[in-house]
């Protein structure tokens, strides 16, 4: 789509400086992707890229993480620890959900930003550093700078070259492509032969809002591939959240072609839509999926061993951070 492509070409004019680059959009739509394409297109590219969630990390321990500590400057401090700054020296450090940094830890950041000097904790003295800074946030730093959550002057300091990466419902040209490209990706992972989406279910996927973004296309390909294994996905193969306001579980039409069908293929496929619904409305969950079926959970783990479905939908609902118990 066009605004992708402007941020490809974005990106190629930003990789060539060290300018601080502060990248925005929802969660999900690929910020870090985009920084390590600036990385990888820069000079620094044979130095180090270091990646920091400054979410992940307590806000305790984030000024010994990012800065480094000298042995004895606090308790349980047992030896000198390099910080991710020091890491990322001639290279490129990326401080990714930088909008929920405390005002604290933003005061030394910018100490840093200006004077390109690093100051371990307890150390006596500061060490020059030469690290270029990449930030990302799904957060709207300018009404952070008016709630007073993020410092101004580090706001105008981060954002000399600002990208902001469209969600995937402003850019829906991009989904069939994304759509086919994981799908490929997955078909290699997985050794399956899905061969596609048929027109019917890539309308209603093009439709879709896609609240998660590229990482949540991602996510419904991967299922979609380990469930149906082969063949085309049809507008009954898609999970009830996609449908909208088609009736999900309407029955598919039985129409007999006028070249006949292969009856056991067919009832295969009825089969395995089914099964794969059931997973989805269980969530997983072996005993209720069973139940919805009318079957007994033995003879529904037997299914699902001959067609070699749960043990793939497990791993994919683990990977993608979804109970299956």
């Amino acid at each position: 789509s066009k605004p992708m492509l402007a941020i490809y070409e974005l990106i190629e004019k930003v990789a060539e400086s060290d300018t601080t680059v502060l990248i925005q959009g929802e969660s999900g739509t690929g910020k870090e992707l985009v920084a390590r394409a600036i990385h990888d297109l820069s000079d620094r590219r044979n130095k180090n890229y270091v990646p920091v969630n400054c979410v992940a990390i307590p806000d305790d321990l984030m000024e010994s993480e990012l800065f480094g500590h000298v042995k004895g400057a606090f308790t349980g401090a047992i030896a000198n620890r390099t910080g991710r700054f020091e890491m990322a020296d001639k290279g490129t450090l990326f401080l990714d959900e930088i909008g929920d940094m405390k005002i604290h830890m933003q005061v030394k950041l910018l100490r840093i930003l200006q004077n390109k000097e690093l100051e371990a904790v307890g150390a006596a003295h500061s060490k020059k550093i030469d690290v270029r800074i990449i930030a990302a946030t799904n957060q709207n730093l300018e009404q952070c700078v008016e709630e007073k959550t993020f410092r101004e002057d580090l706001y105008y300091r981060l954002s000399v070259i600002p990208i902001f990466i469209p969600s995937l419902r402003e850019r829906r040209d991009d989904i069939p492509l994304l759509l086919n490209n994981f799908r490929e990706k997955f078909n290699k992972e997985k050794m399956r032969n899905v061969t596609g989406f048929d027109a019917e279910a890539m309308e209603i996927l093009c439709n879709f809002n896609w609240p998660g973004n590229v990482r949540e296309l991602e996510n419904f390909v991967e299922r979609q591939v380990i469930i149906k294994g082969s063949g085309m996905v049809t507008l009954y193969d898609l999970p009830e959240k996609y449908l909208g306001k088609r009736q999900a579980n309407a029955p598919e039409p039985m129409i007999l072609p006028h070249n006949g069908i292969d009856l056991n293929s067919a009832m295969e496929e009825l089969e395995n839509r089914l099964i794969m619904q059931a997973l989805e409305k269980s969530g997983g969950n072996k005993k209720e999926a069973a139940a919805l079926l009318c079957l007994k959970r033995t003879t529904f783990i037997e299914k699902l061993k001959k067609k070699k479905i749960f043990s793939d939908f497990l791993v994919s609902e683990t990977i993608n951070g979804h109970s299956t118990c």
